[in-house]
């Protein structure tokens, strides 16, 4: 059996190939301390449920230091505290996020040495590790609103030397500290939290992504106190912040009624049904303009498709590409909703969303389309 620094240094070597200084931080980080155990998605299970996975023993390192998210917490079942026969169903709560996409954000962060550092959202514990082994333990803070994954993570890298301050703490709340270099979210938020901005020292930076969204911005605190920055080319997604131990439910009961049955409008498709499961510029405009929708589609088997738009207001659409209707109902009318955001962006020329470019202030977060014609608020 091989030792794991001949894992770690092979994953080190295949994503830190755009950002060199954190080659070492990976290769010397123990990932199999931090996550013993994880969850995988059942295949073919309904409602979607979840099996423990530990390390395989002929290839103890393959999984856990392969460039993969590795899923730790379903619901409010950790894996630490789980039995093999357990099948939680849900959505994930915590996880070791994919070790590339830590790097890339980590790269875009830029810390310096003496850069003071807020990593909200502890999870197992890897990018305060890969932090605090690069700046210092002193240098960095890491905080979650879990008190089982913080107290489990402090364990876990203690028992290799690192000691970051670890804090039980809302992230959408007051921060243990008001003065920070350098902020890193590996959780979504919308808006940015007016503390994280107070809490930033001038020049300094956040990375970060936007709930309901694919969007990863990196912005600059300016010398008028505004921070400023762009939205990253290629997408990203994190859970969103909790305060509760679970995320709300899922939209079943409104989509049990707009799943096959008329609206009280309806309407003929103007043009081919928008794919919003892949077409995550689409996805992410819709969003930033009408929040919180669920989006649901399905497939017949003679190819033709479905999609359905629910709110929790118990509005709702579903368009047909068989007979190319749309029926809706409810307060609102999400299908309109959807069809302006997809014309305005289409008479805008479809630009890519990483040319739009962000400002964070304590009483409003916008982005903004590169010809200045279109915000979006977060």
């Amino acid at each position: 059996m091989t030792d794991w620094t001949d894992a770690a240094r092979k994953l080190a070597d295949e994503i830190t190939a755009a950002a060199p200084e954190w080659h070492d931080s990976v290769s010397s980080t123990p990932r199999h301390q931090l996550v013993p155990r994880w969850w995988e998605p059942i295949p073919d299970s309904y409602p979607f449920a979840w099996g423990l996975r530990t390390p395989h023993p002929d290839q103890p390192w393959a999984e856990i230091y392969a460039d993969a998210t590795l899923v730790t917490r379903v619901g409010a079942l950790h894996a630490d505290r789980a039995d093999l026969s357990d099948r939680p169903t849900g959505l994930p709560t915590s996880s070791s996020t994919l070790p590339g996409l830590i790097v890339r954000m980590l790269h875009l962060l830029s810390p310096g040495e003496q850069d003071r550092v807020l990593d909200v959202g502890t999870g197992s514990g890897y990018s305060a590790a890969l932090l605090a082994r690069r700046l210092g333990d002193k240098q960095v803070t890491s905080i979650d609103v879990d008190p089982y994954v913080v107290d489990a993570a402090r364990e876990r890298l203690a028992a290799f030397g690192r000691t970051p301050h670890l804090e039980i703490a809302d992230a959408t709340g007051s921060l243990p500290d008001a003065n920070y270099d350098r902020i890193i979210a590996t959780v979504s938020v919308r808006p940015i939290p007016p503390a994280w901005l107070d809490a930033l020292r001038p020049g300094g930076k956040i990375v970060t992504t936007i709930t309901g969204t694919s969007l990863l911005i990196n912005a600059k605190r300016h010398p008028d106190g505004v921070v400023r920055g762009r939205v990253q080319p290629d997408p990203a997604t994190f859970m969103r912040t909790r305060r509760d131990t679970d995320y709300p439910a899922r939209l079943d009961h409104v989509y049990d009624a707009a799943r096959d049955q008329p609206g009280t409008e309806t309407c003929q498709l103007s043009g081919p049904l928008p794919d919003l499961w892949n077409d995550w510029e689409l996805r992410c405009l819709y969003e930033l303009d009408s929040p919180d929708i669920e989006n649901r589609s399905a497939t017949r088997e003679d190819g033709s498709q479905l999609l359905w738009l629910l709110a929790a207001d118990g509005s709702w659409a579903r368009a047909d590409s068989e007979d190319k209707t749309v029926h809706q109902s409810g307060p609102r009318r999400l299908w309109d909703d959807l069809e302006r955001v997809q014309a305005k962006w289409a008479a805008a020329g479809h630009f890519p969303l990483h040319t739009m470019t962000v400002e964070l202030g304590t009483d409003r977060n916008t982005l903004t389309s590169p010809d200045s014609n279109w915000t979006l608020d977060l």
